[in-house]
């Protein structure tokens, strides 16, 4: 028998009311509410990521507008190589197709890539609203400022990496001199693109690890200027390991570029400790002292009557 229609109106308006901060203060749901709404917000976002992706793979050969076709954008670091060793037929750039409907893979591996960037908003929402009930107010906004300066840092590792590709490209071909030229597969050259967009937009996500870390009082600045130098030294060897290309340029920028932000994350912790500090000692005057210092008897101590006891002849 079928359910009534007022009545599965009436269980929607309930589920909305469990995930209102109006109706529910506490966040609290049950598992099986819980489990609902997992698979409700997981749908919604891999729904937004599919569209995204039918908008990358149609962007891929079409111009919109004044913007170029995605293809062309993804092809101009292989274009910016000489012509001297880079295989161009008729003064052409075009890439190899070595085995059938890899053109089409490497056009859908794009478009979902394109896509899950477009609809950031709308899928980071989903995942933003499965987990809010159970924020306090305050939390809410720290995570709504974590969310926007991780995608602010991770666009600019992206935009930087797209500027020093071109090099990498130009160092990495130069080695084979005038005996070998160069003739890159399409699967080979635009999985090397996104990934080298991927690491150097991960890796600029270091300084707000290193800040949120030390907020919440897991990294002090004390902790950070006394291994400074040994992490300076471990993101050089990162940047080494992590570059897909292992040219020099390409590990040498990203190098430089995280311990600048490293060093940005260091002073903004610096700063935040100080300030804690202050307000510690404002809130408690003993905070600052030492177990072995003394403290002021007048702080702890009970003040004391300075009139002598009473004997038992002077009550009678």
């Amino acid at each position: 028998m079928a359910r009534d229609p007022h009545r599965r109106a009436e269980s929607r308006r309930e589920k909305r009311k469990l995930r209102s901060r109006r109706h529910n203060p506490d966040g609290t749901m049950t598992l099986k509410d819980h489990l609902y709404e997992l698979r409700n917000r997981l749908g919604m976002a891999v729904l937004f990521i599919l569209l995204g992706g039918v908008f990358g793979f149609i962007w891929f050969f079409t111009r919109l507008g004044p913007v170029p076709a995605l293809g062309d954008i993804l092809l101009q670091p292989y274009c910016a190589l000489p012509t001297d060793v880079r295989f161009a037929p008729n003064g052409t750039c075009q890439l190899f197709q070595t085995q059938p409907f890899e053109a089409f893979m490497v056009q859908f591996k794009v478009g979902i890539a394109v896509g899950m960037v477009v609809t950031a908003p709308l899928w980071l929402y989903q995942v933003w609203a499965f987990i809010t009930p159970g924020l306090y107010a305050k939390e809410r906004k720290f995570a709504s400022i974590f969310v926007l300066c991780a995608s602010v840092l991770f666009a600019a590792g992206a935009v930087l990496a797209f500027f020093v590709i071109p090099q990498g490209l130009e160092v990495l071909v130069s080695f084979g001199g005038g005996v070998f030229i160069t003739a890159l597969n399409a699967g080979d050259y635009i999985s090397f693109v996104l990934v080298m967009l991927l690491i150097f937009g991960v890796s600029f996500e270091l300084p707000l690890l290193v800040i949120m870390l030390n907020q919440i009082g897991m990294l002090p600045y004390a902790n950070l200027k006394k291994w400074r130098r040994g992490i300076v030294f471990a993101l050089f060897i990162f940047a080494a390991f992590a570059t897909p290309g292992t040219d020099p340029i390409s590990m040498v920028v990203l190098a430089v570029a995280m311990t600048i932000l490293f060093e940005f994350a260091v002073q903004v912790s610096r700063i935040h400790d100080r300030r804690k500090a202050k307000r510690e000692a404002l809130e408690d005057p003993a905070a600052g002292l030492s177990d072995d210092e003394a403290t002021p008897m007048n702080y702890l101590a009970e003040p004391v009557d300075p009139a002598p006891a009473k004997g038992y002849d002077d009550v009678t």
